[in-house]
């Protein structure tokens, strides 16, 4: 059985490119793609999947995503392949041609579209506002039409099931993506936080460095690179412009130096907004490291409160109370991070993918 993977682009490596090179690896897939850095592939160690770009897109937002939409739905590798697997906002564009099929939804339904609209449009000057409610009105309904040939949805979390519900009313199974455990080490507790996250806005990493200029005595490294075409660019621009001393932004790192930070760190820190899963808390309790995480999304499904790490509201005075419970004591939390962090392993995953799979071929497929 030939198996092909559609991905959006892979440039700037996330949980999502993870989960979908992982799963290409044990399936013995091949990826399609647009945008593909080589580079970002090989610092992950997965230069021998196969994977297929349709092109180049247009660097600017929302050119971009338009012309990823287009190649994903203007291609045809329906003879080539058995079955097809989607993955992120723009690949299922292709699905029309491509069945059967199932999609990996890896967050909620686009959510520039759902649930962060107000926040970009926000941060959109007010001679651009007006382009960017046009884009959202006119992409959403395709976006919604051509999700009408996906098959199967399989949603990452229960946070992003509820939301394929209310957004989409469609139904869709868990599973959560994989965490090879078996990769990851404890070293010692050193003496700076570790936070491993795309320099998104949704990301909210100011709030981490309003934190830690709080906390002169502590130290905190961020991991993540950006997309030159999306929003993310100016807001990575705006947090280097007042790094506080204990801040630094490493970029984007290999995968041999992620595991070395993780193993040395003294403890993670994510504030995403509503994030839909999040690999890195996972990552990082596998570590044996505590976490702190947001009271919200997928963290409420990762993170154990009190006892993997510590769940707070996204406001600075909590964030910094939660650091300095864990700082005094980071050894406590060791053995339950990584017992937790087991039941996120990669067998499990590709257990019950294959299982959704086997499914989704046997039944019926809707022209």
């Amino acid at each position: 059985m030939k198996i092909a993977i559609f991905h959006d682009y892979i440039q700037a490596i996330g949980g999502a490119e993870k989960t979908v090179l992982t799963l290409a690896r044990e399936l013995g897939a091949d990826i399609i793609t647009t945008d593909f850095d080589i580079n970002a592939v090989k610092k992950l160690g997965y230069e021998d999947i196969k994977i297929i770009s349709l092109g180049s897109t247009i660097k600017i937002a929302p050119l971009k995503q338009i012309s990823a939409c287009l190649k994903f739905a203007s291609c045809d590798f329906s003879s080539k392949y058995d079955v097809f697997i989607f993955s992120n906002n723009w690949a299922h564009f292709a699905a029309r041609k491509h069945k059967p099929n199932l999609l990996y939804c890896q967050s909620t339904p686009v959510r520039v579209f759902y649930d962060l609209y107000d926040i970009y449009l926000r941060q959109q000057p007010f001679y651009t506002s007006i382009l960017f409610k046009t884009w959202v009105a006119l992409h959403k309904k395709l976006y919604e039409r051509f999700m009408g040939h996906i098959c199967v949805i399989i949603a990452n979390s229960k946070s992003v099931q509820k939301k394929v519900k209310k957004y989409l009313n469609r139904s869709s199974k868990v599973i959560y993506p994989p965490v090879n455990v078996h990769n990851f080490r404890f070293e010692r507790y050193g003496d700076f936080w570790l936070s491993v996250n795309r320099l998104y806005p949704e990301k909210r990493v100011e709030l981490q460095i309003e934190a830690f200029r709080q906390l002169p005595d502590e130290h905190l490294w961020i991991v993540g690179g950006f997309a030159d075409a999306d929003n993310s660019s100016t807001y990575a621009k705006k947090l280097k412009e007042n790094l506080p001393q204990n801040v630094k932004l490493l970029g984007s790192v290999t995968e041999q130096e992620l595991i070395r930070l993780y193993a040395q760190c003294k403890a993670f820190i994510i504030t995403s907004i509503d994030e839909p899963f999040g690999m890195a808390p996972v990552e990082a309790m596998a570590s044996g490291k505590a976490v702190v995480g947001m009271r919200e999304g997928g963290c409420l499904e990762t993170i154990v409160d009190g006892s993997t790490g510590l769940l707070v509201k996204p406001e600075v005075p909590e964030i910094v109370k939660a650091i300095n419970i864990i700082s005094r004591e980071p050894s406590k939390y060791k053995e339950k991070c990584m017992e937790q962090a087991r039941k996120f392993s990669v067998d499990i995953f590709l257990n019950d993918m294959k299982k959704e799979i086997d499914k989704a071929i046997l039944k019926p497929v809707k022209i």
